[in-house]
């Protein structure tokens, strides 16, 4: 498998700095793929993922969102 970079990254899983390689693209990101691996672990890295707009709720503060309906997964049973 032929990388196409590499960059030195703090690893969670290896608890130190250590080299992320670039592997070869599946998903047609080209080189602007956010996938980097670990070459000691195999932990994966993602680097420089874009934000989309249904990620960020009005930027309101949690105590400002609408209360969950009844039934909804996300209430405690």
């Amino acid at each position: 498998m032929a990388v196409t970079g590499a960059l030195t990254r703090h690893c969670s899983s290896c608890g130190t700095e250590r080299t992320f390689q670039q592997p070869p693209c599946v998903d047609g990101h080209g080189d602007n793929c956010p996938e980097w691996s670990c070459v000691a672990c195999g932990e994966v890295l993602l680097v420089g993922i874009p934000l989309i707009d249904g990620w960020i709720v009005d930027d309101l503060p949690l105590d400002d969102l609408p209360p969950t309906q009844p039934g909804s997964p996300s209430q405690a049973a």
